[in-house]
């Protein structure tokens, strides 16, 4: 890898940006796009087109902590590559699927495609290229996912003129043509090319670079944790934060399915307005992604946390009983700026708490409890519709939870490191404090 005046980092910052562009443009913020076409098809209800990304969450929670481990051993280039191409051959699944049985399928090797060649390999990548500067680096990424969301009015005007099959091949096509390539620029560890994260060279490098003159001023590397994945499980600080994660993750998810569904049914809204309205929502988490990244990288990170979640609480609220485009505007505004704020805070802190050692296996040992809300979520949206005609009782119970949970954010600490007990001629015994995160 040539060296530049741009740190490497911030080039797998802007290729794992592009990645979450495709994804969030062609899976995560169009599957709700797909609802209403497969209804009118199949005659499927709300609750069995729901169950597809209920799936999808759950295989990639199930899956999640062999993700892990396969991308801190073979490192986020290869798993990605692997992923991308697994990712396609869903999308060409599902194109030519004509039941419910292979709809299922498809979304289970969509799924599987778009977790091992997205979020998990390029966020772990990022962890470890950036420690002052993580929370911006990791904002800037998701960012990819809320700008590729700008594409959902075109997505939904390509299924309308020319069939969801078409777009679901197409979605095929642009992973191949555009991710694969954009896959190559990750890297896993700055320390095989001279540097530690944010740039700072290593002290070999930064030696010979000192006798030429060479060495420019840096801020010294910052000291971290460095947790194994079953030193993080041991600790309170570990299952806290991800009873946090996976509550806010289950209005995030849900709204993903049903919102252009809610806005067309519930609110009396067009196709148009509705996918207007998501591309509104989406510039606030961007925004919010944005400021999460900023503030991350300064103050407390529990303090957007707990902010973020109270912000879903009035914004699924206004959805609820929205009956016009002021209410779902509010709604978008307010959920898309509480998304985009939490969701950087909360990857970062889980950064910060465990350090980079073993993230990647960490994040996906969290995954397996963050997925069940992503699975629950959708489904029982759509179960509460189909029983009472409305998404309102549903809505209302989203909000209630994601209030419940922000105080949990109070009781969140950095876990003590991990005690190791170092071979010596005359060995004592180490003493562990009770519980890491007490």
């Amino acid at each position: 890898m040539a060296r530049s005046k741009v740190f490497y980092g911030w080039w797998i910052v802007m290729a794992g940006a592009v990645v979450e562009l495709l994804a969030g443009a062609l899976l995560f913020h169009a599957f709700t796009a797909y609802v209403l076409p497969l209804q009118a098809e199949f005659g499927w209800s709300k609750t069995q087109v729901a169950l597809a990304f209920s799936l999808q969450r759950l295989q990639s929670g199930i899956l999640g902590p062999l993700q892990g481990w396969l991308v801190d051993r073979y490192g986020p280039r290869l798993m990605m590559s692997i992923g991308i191409i697994v990712f396609a051959g869903g999308f060409a699944l599902f194109s030519q699927m004509q039941s419910l049985a292979a709809f299922y399928i498809a979304a289970l090797v969509m799924a599987l495609g778009s977790s091992l060649g997205g979020w998990m390999p390029i966020v772990a990548s990022v962890t470890n290229w950036f420690s002052r500067r993580r929370a911006t680096a990791m904002g800037i990424v998701m960012c990819g996912i809320g700008v590729g969301g700008f594409m959902v009015p075109g997505v939904v005007w390509m299924i309308s003129n020319h069939g969801w099959r078409t777009m679901a091949l197409l979605s095929a096509g642009l992973m191949l043509l555009l991710g694969l390539p954009v896959a190559q620029f990750m890297r896993h560890r700055p320390e095989p090319y001279g540097y530690a994260p944010d740039g700072v060279e290593e002290p070999s490098t930064r030696g010979r670079k000192e006798q030429a003159g060479q060495w420019p001023a840096r801020a010294p590397r910052l000291s971290e944790p460095d947790f194994t994945a079953r030193e993080a499980m041991s600790t309170r600080s570990f299952w806290m934060l991800m009873l946090i994660h996976s509550t806010a993750v289950v209005s995030v998810t849900s709204i993903l399915v049903h919102q252009i569904p809610h806005m067309v049914e519930g609110v009396g809204l067009s196709d148009a307005t509705a996918a207007s309205i998501v591309v509104v929502m989406l510039a606030f988490m961007i925004a919010g992604q944005l400021l999460g990244g900023i503030l991350g990288d300064r103050i407390d990170k529990r303090y957007p946390i707990f902010v973020g979640l109270w912000m879903h609480m009035v914004g699924l609220m206004s959805f609820a009983y929205a009956t016009s485009v002021t209410g779902a505007l509010a709604f978008a505004v307010l959920h898309g700026l509480a998304w985009g704020t939490r969701g950087t805070a909360i990857n970062a802190l889980r950064a910060e708490y465990f350090g980079r050692r073993a993230f990647a296996t960490i994040s996906g040992y969290a995954s397996l409890l963050i997925m069940t809300g992503a699975t629950a979520g959708p489904l029982l949206c759509g179960a509460v519709f189909d029983y009472t005609g409305s998404y309102r009782f549903a809505l209302v119970g989203l909000g209630t939870i994601s209030a419940a949970v922000s105080i949990a954010v109070f009781f969140l600490k950095p876990p003590l490191p991990p005690m190791r007990t170092k071979l010596n001629k005359n060995p004592a015994p180490v003493s562990r404090p009770g519980d890491a995160g007490s």
